[in-house]
């Protein structure tokens, strides 16, 4: 009999969170960049720097995902909200990869440094077309931000739904420091 893992790996769980934790910072970082104060070029420099550390650590992720496959959802769980799971994850990874590319995309055309944390410089993607070129991406980026928040909706509806009405263990497999239900 095989025997089924009952929590993701302290890696897997680490990169969710902290993928998380960067996203939501992100947000933060935006919208006080928005209030035009003293710290917006520093708000903005943090953003991108975390857009690039997001870039990354999903790419490790998604490496990682390839060698370590999700958990399976219980038994129980009906088809389509299978293909609901793996549609959502399959757009986070989409999304976790298009925002930061097309933030890249903004900076390099436009020919604006990305300092990451004010270590070094992040190399520009040779782009051209300027302003015109960076404004669409900065399109395409504030679309797909949109999307993510639909997406983080239905990621969260899904785990507080198998938590609170499915009474399985889904929710705890990714929360260290929730028990696991008999």
């Amino acid at each position: 009999m095989i025997q089924t893992r009952s929590r993701y790996s302290a890696v897997s769980m680490a990169l969710h969170w902290v993928i998380a934790v960067l996203v939501i910072g992100q947000v933060l970082l935006i919208s006080a960049a928005d209030q035009e104060g003293p710290n917006r070029a520093l708000w903005i420099a943090t953003h991108k720097a975390n857009g690039i550390s997001i870039l990354l650590l999903t790419l490790f992720r998604l490496g990682w995902r390839f060698r370590h496959p999700a958990i399976p959802l219980p038994a129980t769980t009906p088809r389509w909200q299978r293909l609901a799971a793996r549609t959502t994850h399959i757009l986070f990874y989409v999304v976790l990869l298009v925002m930061p590319l097309t933030g890249w995309l903004a900076s390099s055309a436009a020919g604006r440094a990305i300092e990451w944390y004010g270590l070094f410089n992040w190399p520009l993607l040779p782009v051209g077309g300027g302003r015109e070129t960076a404004g669409l991406m900065m399109a395409i980026h504030g679309a797909v931000v949109k999307s993510l928040y639909i997406l983080i909706a239905l990621h969260i509806a899904g785990a507080l739904k198998h938590y609170f009405i499915d009474r399985d263990n889904v929710l705890q497999r990714m929360l260290p420091f929730l028990r696991q239900r008999a």
